[in-house]
């Protein structure tokens, strides 16, 4: 190679350099935020959207008894409508995915009874704790730490001290539950089960929501409430006006945060009771592929995943419209 062609592509590599130096710089603020972002967003693509296509995939073919290396012939969409016209049932699925008449036994109803009444009491009583959390009081530090307790415990922990708790002969639940003249075998019943559950996951993680909230409390300006007492403004109209919609996004973001964790209960449900007596949209997904049921099972995740992307779509919405957009 000549001095003038080794010259010449020096000139290209720092015109071409040059070049992106000026795009760069040319980049807005959020242009160049996600220009920083675009490898992890990659790395975050394969990671989790390529398994997602694969389950897809998989629903789209025929159960197989053989292995999973076995796939099954390509049938389309027919486990998507089997699954939901409820054809599936006493076939392939160990409880309904939806079933009105015996709603306690039915995965979808289930999961979405668990996740409201669970999500919404964690709610309430940690926005209570919090706001409790956010007043100077001596001994602040030690009733934060007591709160945190129980959501250091883990799941199996947990499951096994409410399902001790709930046994006939052993916790006091049993005995409390049959002097109220409900059952004194709670754990055998879907509906009691599935309240006993509730209480569980409202026990551990009500404290994650406090401290969120806490948080959200604890970055308010204070002067906001000097001015609002100067103005004569009451409690609950500081309350109202101050403390709710500027914590609002922070208690939106704990609510998405337990939602979709919510919706993919299994370990407290397997431990507590079983999934045969509480089944759940995670426990359908595991029981049915258990069974090497692959098509079916890959049917019920990708429908589970789709429901939460509707419901982290709402919250995503809600934030936005709380923050003014974007």
């Amino acid at each position: 190679m000549s001095t003038e062609q080794a010259s010449d592509k020096r000139q290209e590599k720092s015109g071409a350099y040059a070049g992106a130096v000026r795009w760069i710089e040319n980049l807005s603020e959020t242009q160049f935020a996600y220009l920083l972002l675009m490898p992890a967003l990659l790395l975050l693509g394969v990671i989790a959207f390529w398994p997602l296509l694969s389950t897809f995939e998989m629903s789209l073919r025929a159960d197989s008894l053989r292995g999973a290396s076995q796939v099954g012939e390509f049938v389309g969409l027919q486990n998507y409508t089997d699954l939901l016209a409820g054809k599936l049932d006493t076939v392939a699925l160990p409880q309904p995915f939806i079933d009105f008449s015996q709603p306690f036994k039915s995965a979808l109803i289930v999961t979405f009874i668990f996740t409201i009444a669970s999500v919404l009491v964690e709610t309430i009583i940690g926005f209570g704790q919090a706001l409790v959390l956010d007043q100077d009081f001596r001994g602040r530090r030690w009733v934060r730490v007591a709160i945190i307790i129980p959501w250091a415990v883990p799941i199996v922990i947990q499951g096994m001290i409410f399902y001790l708790m709930f046994q006939p002969g052993i916790g006091f639940g049993a005995n409390l539950t049959e002097m109220i003249g409900l059952t004194s075998t709670p754990l055998a019943n879907s509906s009691s089960a599935l309240g006993i559950i509730i209480l569980a996951d409202i026990w551990k993680t009500t404290a994650f929501m406090a401290l969120l909230i806490l948080a959200g409390l604890q970055s308010i300006d204070r002067s906001l409430y000097d001015v609002a007492k100067v103005a004569g403004a009451s409690k609950w109209q500081q309350f109202r006006m101050i403390t709710l919609p500027l914590v609002l996004p922070t208690v939106l973001v704990a609510l998405l945060f337990r939602t979709i964790a919510a919706m993919r209960v299994y370990g407290l449900i397997e431990t507590v009771s079983g999934c045969t007596t509480v089944p759940s949209l995670s426990c359908l997904v595991v029981t049915t592929f258990s069974t090497r049921r692959y098509g079916t099972a890959a049917a019920v995740a990708f429908v589970t995943a789709a429901i939460i992307g509707i419901v982290v779509s709402i919250y995503i919405v809600k934030f936005r419209d709380s923050q003014g957009g974007f």
